[in-house]
């Protein structure tokens, strides 16, 4: 079995725990996931089932939404509802500093990665290191917010929000930095991933849901693995290329046939009426050629 899972997280286990699950649910060992979720946060849980752990890397891409509560008035170690309370804060905000505090974090934003994250120093872990009272300096890093919307406001003191963000953005530090831009403190206390990709909260699947399942309805619950990677531009090679193709063998392009494509750039290469993996088109001697990167059939 091949393809891509969208299953739903629940709180209290890792992204980790959920692949093991996944695991013996489908009785299969090659399954990974494609983008971590903290252990309190639900959500959008997107597993790659077989040859698909093999385009794990171009979902990790994929933009990011989110349905989250921003506790104000006080700071959390972890930056979450699980960390140990650092500094308090008794200030009002009013609602009109609440929306221009969220319009600030709109587009390209510099976010220092928190110390309780899976990033690596020399081989370790951040939060194994912040765990034994460590800080490590991290430099901050270029994320991107497409949009931040305030939901709902409660006694000025809870916000809950909508997100969608790309790659590699930290929601509770997000929480942590528009508490200090409003002049106090702010934690995450709740966060759902509604979303990855074109991968939706709607469609995802229980843990419980999938237990209940026989092998051919489980067959059913996985998407073709093209269904991820929609992202990036298609290219059809005539069928008589297929078993080249599939050998990873170059394809010469005629001018007209490259044009449309970007030089060295993943696309999704289709032949015989098929998926056939990811491939690039590049350029040797003014000739145009297409590469196969990953061939998945």
């Amino acid at each position: 079995m091949n393809g891509i899972l969208n299953v739903f997280k629940p709180k209290g286990i890792t992204s980790h725990d959920v692949v093991d699950i996944a695991r013996r649910i489908f009785g299969i060992k090659r399954i990974g996931h494609t983008g971590t979720l903290d252990p309190n946060a639900t959500g959008v849980l997107v597993l790659c089932i077989g040859r698909a752990t093999r385009i794990s890397e171009y979902l990790l891409d994929l933009d990011k939404e989110y349905v989250g509560e921003i506790r104000l008035g006080l700071a959390t170690d972890t930056q979450d509802e699980l960390g140990k309370v650092l500094s308090r804060s008794s200030k009002r905000v009013s609602i009109d500093e609440i929306y221009r505090a969220f319009d600030s974090f709109k587009g390209k934003i510099d976010q220092v990665p928190p110390m309780y994250s899976a990033l690596k120093h020399r081989g370790k872990k951040l939060y194994e290191i912040a765990r034994k009272g460590g800080t490590i300096e991290r430099k901050p890093r270029e994320v991107e917010i497409y949009e931040l919307k305030v939901l709902n406001i409660i006694e000025a003191e809870k916000i809950i929000f909508y997100t969608r963000c790309s790659k590699g953005t930290y929601i509770r530090t997000l929480c942590d930095d528009i508490g200090e831009f409003l002049g106090t403190y702010g934690y995450m206390s709740y966060l759902m991933r509604t979303g990855v990709g074109n991968f939706q909260i709607a469609e995802s699947h229980s843990l419980e849901y999938l237990m209940d399942l026989d092998k051919r309805e489980l067959k059913k619950t996985v998407h073709p693995m093209d269904t991820g990677l929609t992202h990036l531009n298609a290219i059809r090679i005539d069928d008589g290329f297929y078993r080249r193709l599939v050998n990873g063998a170059i394809i010469y392009l005629q001018e007209q046939d490259a044009k449309d494509y970007d030089i060295n750039i993943p696309l999704r290469v289709y032949c015989n009426g098929s998926f056939i993996g990811i491939g690039r088109i590049l350029e040797e001697n003014m000739k145009s050629y297409l590469k196969m990167d990953k061939v998945l059939i």
